[in-house]
């Protein structure tokens, strides 16, 4: 009975007390309102996938335009398709973006063979967008005034910290950007169309909610260009993108894209590569001098790393006044995007890097020759931190 009385009291005490202090009381209670819908949407908002999350976000402007990184391969293109067709159906309109040069075949040959039609700028002065995606990259680069961009959205599989301001999705144990993207179609149940033929790409006339023919064999090329086939740096998400897309590809269109003619730039530059290379069994490095067509130059990387008793190797070449890098690795040991990082290092304005596979940079020819804060590198200087950096010696 004594509890019951104390009980009572208890509540009268809070009774007089909210009578006495309604507009505190009222606080609590809004409060708490407050903080009950903030956990409901919380909730619902962690169980999106990523893929609805950046639609929702996306769809929010009017115009929007998807920068590739400046001189875009497969899967950075297949990827800014992919974000175009994610909000298909939407008010929001898309332009993608691109501000270096669009050469090696297989590049040209992609966006021949599906009829794309992307944007190239200048500066920052050409985009005219309400926001920005990166696509393949997380920091824009390449163009005057790029620091300026703050992204509302990053997509990408390279190393990092750069972020969107709504979304970012960095996967940097994916082989490909396209593999995301992908992931993203198959969680929002996307289906297949057929209605774009002969490789022709209309984003705008696709069906919201499908994957065009077009675009899933665009991604499928964009993820194996990047993993060589599914064969070096993937996972097995991306070999799960590739079964999802299968079925919507167009085998004709792949093989096209894939086995394109050859410029004879490359051929000269391989040659070059093959026969003015040193090894230092397991590494190689090859300078292949003056070279007009830069993208000739990680494709000679690709053919040095075939050779027998090679594991990973460095082949630069100069265009431009600038001395371009590429690496490639199939040693475990060498972690070829970190050691052309350590190699250009104390270079002024140098920059490098890449993944543990692939890897690439750029050194202006004067800063390398001593101009700024440094004494500079001499080529033969260069060649030594390369071997060096392979060993893991730098």
């Amino acid at each position: 009975m004594r509890r019951v009385a104390a009980g009572g009291l208890q509540i009268d005490a809070a009774a007089a007390y909210a009578i006495e202090n309604p507009l505190l009381v009222a606080g609590v209670v809004v409060a708490l309102v407050v903080l009950a819908g903030a956990g409901v949407w919380l909730y619902r908002y962690l169980g999106r996938t990523p893929g609805e999350r950046l639609r929702r976000a996306l769809s929010d402007y009017d115009r929007l335009a998807v920068l590739m990184h400046p001189n875009p391969d497969p899967d950075a293109m297949a990827s800014a398709l992919a974000v175009d067709q994610l909000v298909a159906g939407t008010d929001t309109s898309v332009s993608l973006l691109y501000s270096g040069e669009i050469r090696r075949p297989e590049n040209r040959a992609f966006q021949t063979v599906l009829d794309l039609d992307f944007d190239r700028i200048e500066s920052v002065d050409d985009v005219d967008a309400e926001a920005v995606v990166l696509v393949d990259h997380n920091r824009a680069r390449g163009f005057p005034g790029a620091e300026q961009i703050d992204p509302v959205a990053v997509v990408d599989h390279h190393p990092g910290d750069g972020e969107g301001e709504r979304f970012t999705d960095v996967r940097t144990d994916y082989g490909a950007c396209a593999t995301i993207l992908a992931s993203y179609f198959n969680e929002l149940e996307f289906e297949f169309t057929e209605s774009q033929t002969n490789g022709d790409l209309d984003i705008d006339a696709a069906p919201a909610d499908t994957i065009p023919t077009a675009l899933a064999t665009g991604m499928m090329y964009g993820i194996q260009s990047d993993t060589r086939s599914l064969t070096n740096g993937c996972t097995s998400s991306d070999f799960a993108a590739a079964a999802f897309l299968y079925d919507g590809m167009d085998g004709d269109l792949l093989n096209r894209i894939a086995n394109p003619q050859v410029d004879a730039e490359v051929l000269d530059v391989k040659s070059r590569a093959i026969t003015s290379r040193e090894v230092r069994a397991p590494y190689a490095f090859s300078d292949v001098g003056e070279v007009s067509n830069t993208d000739a130059i990680p494709q000679a990387a690709d053919e040095l790393e075939t050779l027998e008793g090679v594991s990973a190797v460095v082949v630069v070449g100069e265009s431009e006044g600038s001395i371009r890098v590429a690496g490639r690795s199939r040693d475990d040991r060498v972690h070829i995007g970190r050691a052309i990082e350590a190699v250009v290092d104390d270079i002024p304005m140098a920059e490098g890097g890449g993944h543990a596979r692939m890897g690439g940079g750029k050194v202006p020819v004067e800063h390398m020759a001593g101009l700024g804060p440094s004494s500079g590198v001499s080529r033969e200087e260069f060649k030594e931190r390369v071997f060096a950096a392979m060993a893991g010696e730098l």
